[in-house]
């Protein structure tokens, strides 16, 4: 057994990564240069909501396959094992993100009225809040330690993965699941002081306690059907072709049609909360979601983000093919990217309008997060080589 051939097969990634990660590069430089035009052109305020959109998508996106990966490695299964190195390709893109975070911590004063000096002296709420937990210092501190946090997670799961494409077969699951088990914990506080934080206090006035919960949802969903995309252009070519069974794509399939039901039923509860109670400062979130066009816009994601995808999912024969599952994959996660959007601009605009940065600055990003990816996916092996579980998953047929 070779570095990086099973059972005469090889599994290095195809040449269409690296095509795909230089198109992705070119992409991202070019909305790059037109996100720097727009920088100057627009409002220091739409820019920076729009950069908060483009992040907090491409984060969830890197999050949301740690996660992933992270739930894999407790449950077993072979559903996670075929996806480990797109997971782990996707995870590792977490210090770009980190990277691209330094811009929040500069425009700050653009984005909330808690780190503008004339908002708070004119408001006794503002104050009062800036002096217990919102301010700049915070903001960053706080920041900078969730990333920190994020980042040794994943140094450590690439660090062990790594040790694993070395001989002989071993078993590192429990030494996963050591970590994994307290992970998932900690990434579920994390991210959800961080929505708190980075997009909830955008009406810092307002609070909401299952809203974290609505992003842990998102994230999962996103980095799921994000996966399935990755499936169905590796799987047109040799090895993921003879590596993708029917069996773990239904299981995908099931975890979009999960995820898809859980954001919903979170989406619903704080909805439903807020109307019984129909108390004045919690209705003022709805409120500015609920006219001047916005309504359609949320009557939309109720559609298109939960009723169709979920009707569509249903579909055994859907989810056994990749070709028609991925319609279904590329279709949610265009909706992820409108629910981060129908959650930020509303603070800003009273009228439904979407400015052309909210296009040009999440595909800015994401030209450089896929180009990472690809980066990071072509390095490795596309099974881990010395794990006991490869050679019995290359040797069913796949029919996927």
């Amino acid at each position: 057994m070779s570095s990086a051939r099973v059972h005469d097969i090889d599994l290095l990634t195809p040449p269409v990564a690296q095509t795909i990660q230089r198109r992705s590069l070119i992409i991202g430089v070019a909305f790059a240069i037109l996100s720097l035009i727009g920088l100057f052109v627009s409002p220091g305020g739409q820019f920076m909501r729009s950069y908060l959109l483009g992040f907090m998508a491409w984060l969830g996106l890197s999050l949301g396959c740690m996660a992933l990966l992270m739930t894999q490695y407790l449950t077993g299964g072979k559903w996670g094992f075929v996806i480990r190195r797109i997971l782990e390709a996707g995870m590792n893109c977490l210090p770009l993100m980190a990277l691209l975070f330094i811009p929040l911590i500069v425009g700050v004063h653009q984005l909330y009225d808690w780190a503008k000096p004339e908002k708070v002296s004119a408001t006794h709420e503002l104050q009062e809040i800036t002096k217990s937990f919102l301010n700049q210092t915070g903001y960053a501190l706080r920041g900078i330690v969730f990333l920190v946090i994020w980042l040794g997670m994943a140094y450590l799961l690439t660090k062990w993965s790594r040790q694993q494409d070395e001989p002989p077969v071993r078993d590192f699951s429990p030494l996963y699941k050591r970590l994994s088990a307290p992970g998932l914990i900690v990434y579920a506080f994390t991210i959800s002081f961080a929505a708190i934080d980075w997009v909830m206090s955008l009406d810092a006035r307002w609070i909401s306690t299952i809203y974290p919960l609505i992003f842990v949802a998102g994230q999962l969903l996103l980095a799921m059907c994000f996966v399935v995309v990755v499936e169905a252009i590796l799987s047109r070519y040799l090895p993921y072709s003879e590596i993708l069974k029917p069996s773990e794509l239904h299981d995908h399939g099931n975890l979009m049609l999960t995820f898809t039901m859980l954001w919903a039923y979170f989406s619903f509860s704080q909805l439903l909360i807020i109307w019984s109670g129909n108390l004045p400062d919690e209705i003022v979130w709805y409120y500015r979601r609920w006219f001047g066009g916005w309504q359609y816009f949320g009557i939309g994601l109720a559609l298109f983000h939960f009723a169709v995808p979920f009707a569509l999912l249903l579909s055994r024969h859907r989810k056994r093919h990749v070709a028609r599952l991925v319609k279904v994959a590329i279709f949610l996660i265009i909706m992820r990217f409108a629910d981060l959007l129908w959650f930020i601009e509303p603070n800003l605009h009273k009228q439904l309008f979407v400015h052309w940065l909210d296009i040009v600055i999440p595909v800015a990003m994401g030209g450089l997060w896929f180009a990472l990816f690809f980066y990071n996916l072509k390095r490795r092996a596309l099974l881990p080589i010395y794990d006991p579980m490869t050679k019995p998953a290359l040797e069913e047929p796949s029919h996927a």
